[in-house]
């Protein structure tokens, strides 16, 4: 497969003019680490943005940040740190997980992919924090939409549309995001030894409390083990974050409401657990096996973990994300996770082979009056189907 390296707006947009003029088929990509996300694309070209890079707007003062969508995360957080900022819906680096080189993912993919980490648990997601972006229509056509305002009621909410769209509708070239202060300092609580289950209950009144929880998180024991901690007893994490003084207050607070045996980590070491955790880390190890993420009310995560006893699984979100690491096969396990599922939530295909990903539903399938307007919507930026063809849905 050929490919196309734009240096430019204007040379995206001449790419993808020419491309709608010979009907010619491009996948989208940035530096390429999420390519084994979703079904595998159909295309005769690909259209590479690592050429658009660069902050190309930074105002602390405002909390708004602006780049190209070629620009590394890690610049970016580079950035934010030296001011004291961060990125709130802390974006997960599947590299381990996916077999790709960690610390070199795009913004553009963090967003058209709409990842978030832990945090998004009361910080949202990507699409939260996007203000407004840039892009090229499968028509060739440039256009911008919202603003790098954080008020931003202008016009239709296209941001929301964009993140999530895993670059089938347009070619984002530029995102602007609202950034927030980096915590002065984070603890996490880990109570050891619950099931998941009463894990489940221990979470639901943590985040019921007025202690204000920014993470919360079960593991089984094998898994933690992975992650370095809990001894080879199950973990339920709690984190907290803000001015040093509310985080030891809270912590504590929240150990008298939930007794049992406790466990904690501060500042650096509680960083890089929840980054583990996000990151998919646990499953990382063993990539023989197809790896589910699954949506549910918090509550059904641990429903769902005992209906599928042949799964690793770990809960985030509070129970209300289950990551699911099951034997590899033809469906990569789709109709066992659907089922065990039920009709409630949604689940989607993070890992498994190329040839199980072409066949099978990657994410959940849409009912079909909601497929009829995925198909407009998708047919109103790009006509043609040349973008990232077979992506999210076989033929689309």
């Amino acid at each position: 497969m050929s490919e196309l390296t734009p240096d430019s707006v204007a040379a995206v947009q001449e790419a993808v003019a020419a491309a709608a003029a010979a009907q010619t088929s491009l996948e989208i990509m940035g530096a390429g680490t999420k390519r084994g996300l979703g079904r595998p694309v159909d295309a005769v070209q690909r259209l590479s943005l690592a050429g658009l890079r660069g902050i190309t707007l930074y105002e602390a003062e405002e909390l708004v940040l602006s780049a190209q969508a070629g620009t590394t995360l890690v610049e970016i957080e580079h950035s934010l740190a030296q001011k004291g900022q961060q990125l709130a819906f802390e974006p997960p680096d599947w590299g381990m997980l996916l077999g790709t080189a960690t610390g070199t993912q795009t913004i553009g993919g963090v967003v058209a992919c709409n990842l978030a980490g832990p945090r998004r648990l009361t910080a949202g997601a990507a699409r939260d924090h996007l203000l407004g972006f840039q892009a090229v229509s499968g028509r060739g056509e440039l256009f911008k939409a919202g603003g790098r305002v954080v008020k931003n009621v202008t016009g239709f909410d296209l941001s929301k549309l964009m993140a999530g769209s895993f670059g089938t509708l347009a070619v984002m070239t530029e995102v602007a995001l609202k950034v927030l202060p980096r915590p002065e300092a984070a603890a996490t609580l880990l109570l050891l030894g619950q099931d998941a289950a009463t894990a489940a209950g221990s979470m639901a009144a943590a985040l019921g409390s007025s202690n204000e929880v920014s993470g919360a998180a079960w593991l089984p024991g094998p898994l933690a083990g992975r992650l370095g901690v809990g001894e080879g007893a199950s973990v339920t994490a709690l984190r907290f974050e803000g001015l040093a003084e509310s985080v030891a207050y809270r912590l504590t607070a929240l150990t008298a409401l939930i007794p049992g045996a406790a466990d904690r980590l501060d500042g650096p070491v509680s960083n890089a657990f929840w980054r583990s955790v996000g990151n998919g880390e646990p499953f990382a190890a063993d990539p023989s096996r197809d790896v589910w993420r699954a949506s549910v009310a918090p509550l059904d995560g641990a429903r769902l973990v005992a209906a599928l006893p042949e799964a690793e699984a770990y809960l985030d979100w509070a129970g209300g994300l289950v990551w699911l690491a099951l034997p590899a096969s033809p469906d990569g396990g789709a109709a066992r996770v659907r089922q065990a599922k039920g009709g409630q939530g949604h689940a989607t295909l993070i890992r498994a082979g190329a040839d199980v990903r072409a066949q099978t539903a990657v994410f959940e399938p849409e009912p079909e009056a909601l497929a009829a307007l995925s198909r407009r919507v998708k047919a109103s930026f790009d006509p043609l189907g040349i973008l990232n063809p077979g992506r999210m849905v076989q033929g689309v």
